[in-house]
This record gives structure tokens, sequence and C-alpha cells, in this order.
């Protein structure tokens, strides 16, 4: 096999050259010459022995250019021993050198009378030496002081030389020896019988040149003796660096090769704080004016954030500008932020003994989403002139007087009589920081008189593409005469500030001068003498499109009725009587029929359901779409796993669900319903609908493909796989799902980690919008318990939903705090074992779920606030998203673990250790604690005492067969407390 050096040699040649050019500019530039013969043109005068051996002669090369070759050709006569041995040469510093030689060689073959004598190689010998010493004896010429290195042979050969004298078939060789230790060195040239030229020898070494690498600089450095020698070399960071800290490292180090390249880095630098890499890591740059780096390491500097600067280059932090901070929990490079301004559209209501106070957020919240409000209460004196003072501890605060999150506050046990003065102070995490006093909002409040109570909803009479026509009831408590109403609206898409208003005094208004298609929020108050009550909840209208889209209405009849039940509605208004019970019927109707035409709606207020189909749900062609496989059934027929591909786009994968054949008119409504709902929503967190197909047979839904199926199941599938911070993760997608609909005011109904599907990137998407609809019961399916003619998720449903039907968004945030303990506990069935009735019962007595194993504190206390009882008391879903993202920002409030809960609520099941003494055997044993399911496991094994039970470990639960974790860890944690009741522990919290 060729050597290395034999390979380099001959790619000289060939198609390679210009690969070549480039190798060779880079090898040479790692090479030291020590010899070179090809450049000599006079008298090179080597020693050879014998005298007329080698003998040293011009030619001319092929260029015409005279060279100095050396040349032997003995071969008459057999054991030739010729040889040639350069001058002394010094190794200057090197540890291995490397000899290329260009020489040619007779064909043997060609010379017939000496073929048997004739040779076709010769002999390469070095000599080390600390002088030069070299005399016509010494070294002496044979093999003992000299160290051979190689057989030389040739390549290539010629059989006879041109008129010219010129050689025609030349060969290159390059070997190598080495350590050198001695000053230098003598090459020699052994000839057993050859004829053949020495045409030129260069020696040379490698050396590993100056390099700055990773923002540190070596310096130059000799290869190492040997072929496969690295030899270390330490760099020194560039300025404005420092090492990095790396596990293991001492210090920054590269290593230089025998072929004299760099190679095998440890250990590293990194620009300093204040200084970003430029030049491809060759240096540290201060950052710009304008810039910072916090910390080392190889990130860019940044812009500073938001109200900061840096004033000078090299700036580790950017300073806040005045009037602007950071407080204790921000980060270096977070955005310096003000203090929020005044609370806005402040209001009251008077409620018995009770003020309910009511305002907007500030219009400016300081560049933070942190905002808090603290009320300050005043007693006045309302005749003669004096000083306020702070109101006595008897007034009380619903939830809190200070560090509230929600925009309202219920003032209670004030005096009658009594002139009030509230001031609803806002401040962020930096007003403690400012010298500013924060921004407050002042109202008074006399608890002899009270402004109207808000208006419970409104209603769109009709619309147009420029009008909507609205109209609501008076409040149910006016205080007074009712003078008239201001109504509020703004263009949904624009910012709140962008909202106009209108006077109206009748309980019914016509608003002009709107946009087509476009969804505005409307809000109205009442007015007597006493001022303006609170304004209403926000509701959301649409006005018409500029084409042939019908208006859901009511019937022509119909019509005639309601506007001459509205003109009788507005005549009684200002006559100040009350509404008859005439009106609640007409709104009751008009309710159930949704005409309220919001941000979703209901396809039930079409007339004709396949125009809803056609508005919300994209007709697909049912040649794009290929089944692969049926995965599952649905209500209305199979559920399929298949292939979508438009045409000019990609194709990707989807799910089908089918409508199985022999449907009714009612069933296809009912199957198609889902899609008009899905198809208007548009949200990552909320199940994609790709299209219907509605003109061939069978009819689809076709919606993206979720590729971990529900939720429930694989979270079961996975127990103990995922991190806090990962649950915690796919617990925000869901609520920012909820947040959505929410928005949309679309209320999910079934809401359970059975209707949530995960993708392959664990997002989590809330789907099954089946419970939108009215349903018939079925008692075929456990889950659901039938009520007032609907089937009901009785372990996932607010009680108020259960009892009356009242069904909010605030009733899918109870559902969603079991979906929160689903997921904590791995896809545990909520309250267990028990019965729909005896759920019910208990939760009507307030005991509610405890914490799922090692589920952190924050969380359960939050499921708990999703649990009130009053659903007034409830979180809102932009509420959950708020307190989720916080605690993905701070891990370490996921950290505490236990029930840690100050709710009244008490848990369904207590954490309290079951009465050992009480307890006559393993199997009440494991009733207790819920873990009935594994007698038989308990006593295949032996394990019929608490004695031996007392002395199980992790690893017998698992070799019994008790594989769940969450199993493990209650059976365990149970175990301790038996052990501290049989004494063989000190007692431990558990």
């Amino acid at each position: 096999m060729d050597s290395n050096a034999d390979i380099s040699a001959r790619r000289v040649s060939g198609m390679d050259w210009l690969w070549m050019v480039c190798f060779f500019h880079l090898v040479t530039s790692l090479e030291e010459i020590l010899l070179d013969t090809t450049g000599e043109t006079s008298e090179i005068g080597w020693t050879s022995h014998p005298p007329d051996g080698w003998e040293e002669v011009s030619v001319r090369d092929d260029k015409e250019r005279q060279i100095r070759t050396f040349q032997v050709c003995n071969m008459d006569e057999p054991g030739q021993n010729n040889w040639l041995r350069t001058h002394f040469i010094e190794r200057r510093g090197a540890h291995r050198v490397h000899v290329r030689l260009h020489f040619s060689v007779r064909d043997c073959a060609s010379m017939r009378t000496v073929a048997s004598t004739c040779k076709e190689t010769f002999t390469l010998y070095y000599h080390q030496s600390n002088v030069d010493i070299a005399s016509q004896e010494l070294p002496e010429w044979h093999e003992g002081p000299w160290t051979k290195v190689d057989t030389i042979a040739a390549d290539e050969s010629f059989s006879q030389v041109d008129r010219t004298g010129k050689v025609v078939r030349m060969n290159v060789k390059v070997r190598s020896f080495g350590p050198l230790t001695k000053h230098g060195f003598y090459l020699a040239f052994q000839d057993s019988g050859a004829c053949m030229s020495l045409v030129a020898v260069q020696v040379f070494f490698y050396k590993c040149p100056a390099v700055v690498k990773g923002f540190a600089s070596f310096p130059e450095t000799f290869a190492g003796g040997e072929k496969t020698s690295l030899v270390e070399s330490p760099g020194t960071c560039v300025a404005n660096a420092e090492e990095a800290s790396t596990t293991g490292s001492s210090g920054v180090r590269l290593h230089c090769n025998g072929e004299g390249e760099w190679m095998v880095a440890t250990g590293r630098c990194s620009c300093k704080a204040g200084y970003q890499s430029v030049d491809n890591e060759q240096a540290c740059q201060a950052c710009p004016i304008g810039s910072f780096k916090a910390s080392v390491g190889d990130d860019p500097c940044l812009l500073c954030p938001a109200h900061s600067h840096a004033p000078l280059p090299g700036s580790t932090e950017c300073v806040c500008q005045n009037h602007y901070y950071r407080s204790a929990s921000d980060n270096s490079d977070a955005p310096c932020t003000g203090i929020p301004s005044a609370p806005r559209d402040l209001s009251y209501e008077i409620v018995g003994s009770s003020v309910l106070l009511t305002w907007r957020l500030p219009k400016d919240l300081g560049g933070r989403k942190d905002v808090f409000f603290n009320v300050i209460c005043k007693e006045c004196p309302t005749r003669s002139a004096g000083t306020c003072v702070r109101c006595g501890d008897n007034v009380q605060f619903e939830p809190r007087q200070v560090g509230l999150t929600e925009s309202r506050v219920q003032v209670s046990n004030l005096l009658a009589r009594v002139q009030y003065t509230f001031e609803i102070q806002a401040v962020n995490l930096v007003t403690e920081l400012s010298s500013e006093a924060p921004q407050y909002a002042t109202i008074n409040v006399s608890t002899s008189q009270s402004v109207p109570s808000s208006i419970p909803m409104m209603h769109q009479v009709s619309r147009a593409t420029s009008s909507i026509t609205l109209s609501w009831p008076q409040p149910d408590q006016p205080n007074g005469v009712i003078l008239d109403y201001q109504l509020r609206y703004f263009d949904k898409a624009e910012d709140e500030d962008n909202s106009f208003t209108l006077t109206s005094e009748t309980n019914m208004a016509t608003v002009l001068n709107l946009s087509p298609g476009k969804i505005y929020v409307f809000q109205v108050r009442a007015r007597t003498a006493v001022g303006y009550g609170p304004y209403s909840g926000k509701m959301y209208f649409q006005t018409l499109m500029g084409g042939n889209r019908k208006q859901a209405r009511l019937p022509r009849d119909l019509q005639g009725r309601l506007l001459h039940v509205l003109t009788f509605l507005s005549f009684m208004s200002c006559s100040k009587r009350q509404e008859t019970p005439y009106t609640d019927r007409l709104q009751q109707y008009i309710s159930t029929r949704g005409l309220g035409v919001k941000y979703y709606i209901d396809p039930s207020t079409y007339e004709d359901p396949n125009e809803a189909i056609r508005e919300f749900a994209k007709e697909i062609d049912v040649s794009f779409i290929k089944i692969e496989e049926v995965i599952g059934s649905g209500e209305f027929g199979e559920v399929c796993f298949g292939r979508l591909k438009h045409p000019g786009k990609r194709e990707y994968t989807v799910a089908i669900k089918t409508l199985k054949s022999g449907y009714t008119d009612e069933q296809r409504r009912e199957f198609l319903s889902e899609a008009s709902i899905m198809g208007q929503f548009e949200h990552p967190n909320v199940i994609h609908l790709e299209g219907v197909v509605t003109k061939s047979r069978p009819v689809m839904i076709v919606t993206e493909f979720m590729e971990n199926g529900s939720l429930d199941s694989f979270l079961r599938q996975k127990e103990g796989q995922f991190s806090v911070l990962q649950l915690v993760g796919m617990l925000r997608g869901i609520a920012a799902g909820m947040r959505y609909l929410s928005d949309m005011n679309y209320v999910h109904r079934d809401l359970a980690a059975r209707n949530i599907l995960v993708n392959s990137n664990l997002v989590c998407k809330v789907s099954d919008f089946g419970l939108s609809r009215f349903l018939e019961d079925d008692a075929s399916n456990p889950t659901y318990t039938g009520a007032l003619g609907c089937k009901i998720p009785i372990r996932w449903t607010a009680p108020e939903a259960v009892q009356y039907r009242k069904f909010t968004s605030s009733s899918d945030v109870w559902s969603y705090g079991i979906v929160m303990w689903e997921v904590m506990s791995y896809g545990e069935r909520p309250y267990w074992d028990m019965s729909n009735q005896d759920v019910i019962n208990a939760i009507d007595q307030d005991y509610r779920l405890p914490p799922p194993p090692d589920c952190p504190t924050v969380l359960h206390l939050l499921m708990l606030d999703c649990w009130q009882k009053e659903r007034v008391q409830r979180p809102k879903f932009e509420q959950i998203v708020s307190a989720l993202d916080k605690m993905i920002r701070k891990p370490s409030a996921l950290k505490a673990t236990g029930t840690g809960s100050s709710r009244p609520s008490q848990p369904l099941l207590s954490n309290s250790p079951p009465d050992f003494p009480s307890l006559s055997n393993a199997h009440e044993w494991l009733d207790a604690i819920k873990m009935g399911r594994y007698k038989e496991n308990f006593d295949q094994a032996g394990l019929i005492t608490f004695e031996i039970i007392s002395r199980m470990t992790l690893e017998d639960l698992q070799r019994i067969g008790i594989t769940l974790v969450g199993h493990q860890k209650r059976i365990l944690n149970s175990i301790q407390l038996m052990k501290v009741h049989l004494n063989q522990l000190e007692p431990v919290e558990v």
C-alpha cells in the first residue's frame, strides 16, 4: 500500500491540478525549508564514496534551465556500494523532517548485458550530530552509524535518454523521519547498482502558524517528532475576552499534529460582558452606544430595550430613563416601565348597605401587565365644611382592599345617609420605585341615593350594511326615574379608546354610519338624577356584508309584533312604568332564538342551515381527499385518517369524520352544524377546520390531524414521563384556546381532557363542539346524565349548570379546573368510582378534589378558584392564562407541593392519614386509601399484615405489579404514616 506521502506526490498530475494549487498553497505556507537543491546552478559539493561512484553534473530541465544533479550508473560489476552524503543540515528546532526526492531510474530490462546486477532502487539514511564532524572517513561508509529511512523504488523508469540528454521519466517521493534530538543531521543516499539521476532534494519540516481561534491567540508551534504526535499549545484570550468556564477545562489549548495542522481544541474564550464578536471570532469589540450585552458569551450586543439607554460603549446594562424603572423581578434586559395612569370610567352601584365599584383599566399601563388596584375609603361631611377621614375597620372589602387584580370591588357595612369618597389607585411593581404618587380615580357616593343598576342584556332588532338597531330592558334596580340611556360602541378590531357614544331617551336606538361586515362592541348604561349607572357587559353585533348575505331574523309576522311591542316598551319607559310579564317572556323568546348576532354566530339562527355551512365552512372537492385508515367511530359515523392535496399545494395529513349512510335530514343538519361552529374559530389552541364535503357521498368534515389523540388517554399512556413545567405548558395552551372562545362569546359546555386533542409537538387544542347544540339524553353513556332534556357531563360541570342548565364562560372555567386535575393526575378519572349522584351531593356540601400526587400548591389553589360555588367569584380565562404564564416564567413557584390551601372548600378525599387502629387488615387499609384494586396483588405476595407492609419499598411495589407512578406514591406515603403508628419512625409530614 502506498504511503500518504506517495499518494500526495502523485496527485500533482492529472485533473486535480486546480485543487492541488490550493492544497500546495496551504501546505507550503506551513513548511519551513532546511535544504533545497532545485534552484542550485553552481556546484553543490556533496561528498561521494568511492570517488568514482556518484558524480555531480549539470543538465537542463524541461524548461531549458540549467540545474545541478547527481548521477550514478556503475553496473558492470556486482556488489556496488556507492554513497552520497549531504553537508551538515541544522534542524532549526524541527522535531521531525520530511525529504522530497526528485529522481529518475533506468529500466534494467533495457540493459540486457547487466540485467543480473542492475537495480532500480536506492536507500535513504540519516545521521544526527551536535556539530559538523564529517570527513572523508566519518561517518563511516556503511549502515552501522547511519539510521535507515527507507528503500526508495521508482514508480516510473525509462529505457533510454533522448538526444538532448533530458530525463523523460521523473519520480517524486517524500519520506519523513524523527524524532530529532541533536543540533543537526546528514542525509546519505546508497546506490547498490542502479543507473539513476538524483535530480533534486528538498528537506523541510512542518509547523503550525500563529493563529487566532475562538477568541484566543496561539503562537507558532513546531510539529511533533512522530507522525501521530499532538503538540499542545496554550492560548491567550484576545483583548476583552475571558476564558469560558467549561467543566473539566484546564485552560485554552490547541494541538499541532504531525502535518502542521491545528486540531483538537480544548477550552475556549468568550467576549466579556459589554463586548461582542467581530471578524469571525478573531476579536471582541465594545457594544456601540445604545446597545448592551449583559453576560460573558458569544451572543451579540442587543439594542437597549424600551425607555432605557446606554450612554457609553461597552455597556453591560441599559440604564432606565427618567420616570422609568425595572422591578426587582425584572431581568436586566427587560424594558424599563413606568407607573400606570389612573383607572377609567369609575362607577358605582348601591345594593343595600353595600356599594359595588367598577372601573376600566388605565389607558396607560406603564408598559407592564402586572397592574393592581388599591381602594381608599373616606367618610366626608355632607353639610358643614371639614376634612374627610379614613373609613373605620368595620367597612369590609370583597375580595380585598389592596392588591386587586380585577376591576371591581364590593364595599360592605357602610353607614346610611353618609357621603363617602372612594379613590381607586392603579399601581404596578415599579410604583414603589417611583417618587411620583400613584394615579387614582375618585368618585363620591351618598348612601342616601344610588344610581341605576347595570342593564343585563341587549338585543338586535334589525341590521343593515351600515346600521344596527338595538333594544334593551330597563335596569333591574332603576333607583329613581330613568332620564335617558347612553350607548357606547366601537369597532372590535380597533382600540377601545376610539369609542363613540349616543344618547337615547328610550330603550331602543339605531346606530348609523357603520361599515359593512364589521363586528362592533356595544355597552349601555342608564342615567337618573343621581347620575349614570355602570355600563353593561360588552355585547358583539355585526353589520351585514355588502353582498347578498342573508340576515338571521324572525318570521315576518313576528317581526311586526316585536316592533309593536318594542314601541310599547319605549312608551312604557317614558311613562316610568315597570316592565310587564309579557315583556319578560318576549325577552326570553328573543334570547332562546339567538337573535343577538355576536362574534360567534349560532348556526341555528339561520333559516336555511345550508347557508351557515356555506358561510363558515369551505367546500372541498372529494377528489382532493384520500382516506387511508379508519381510526375510530363517532356519533354520526366513522373517523378516519387520510391526506388532503389541493392542486398546486403540498399534501398533508387530516382527520376525516364521515356521515353514515341512511341518514335523515335532521342527522345531516346536526352533523354539519359542528362544522358551522368550528369554521368560525381560528386559533392555535382550537382544532382547525379544513373544510367539508357536502356535494358527494359520504358527507365529510375534514379537520387537522392530531397525532397523539385525546389528552386523557395520551396522559395515561405517558404517566410520569413529563416535567411539571411541561404539564403547565399544556394547561396554558388549553386556557389560551378557551380564552379565545370566551372572547368570542362561545360557551363550550363539555370541556374535558377527552375533548382536548394533542399533536406531535404536545400542542393541546380544544375540540368537540357537540354540546353547544341541544342533544338527546343518552343513558348508555355513564359520563353524561340527562337533565332537562340535555345530557350533561356531571363530573366536569359546574353546579349551576347541573341544577339550572345555566351554561356560561364561568361554568367552562369550572370544567377547566377539572381538566387541570386530570392533567396533573395523568388522566385519572375525576372523583374515581363515585356515582354521579354522589358527586353532585359532595359538591353541594362544599367538598372539592384534593391535589394529585406531587401537584404544586399554586396549581391546586388555582383549581380551587375555578371551583368557587359562586360563579362570579371564579377567575376569567384571561386571568388563568396570566397566572399560568407567571408560573412558566418563574418555575420556582411550582416546587412547593401539598394541599397548601386556605380556601374554605374541603378536599373531597382528605389527605389525613387513615385511622390505623380502626383498620383490621390490609384490605381495609387499601380501601381507605382508595387503592382497593390492588388487593389481589398484595394477597398473592403474602402481604397481609401491617408489620410486613410497613417494610415495603418502591422496588417491592414494582415487583408485585404496581407500575403507575401516582399509585406508587400514594401507597408509599401511607406506608410512611403506617410506620409512625407502628413506632418504627419519627412522625413525618406527608
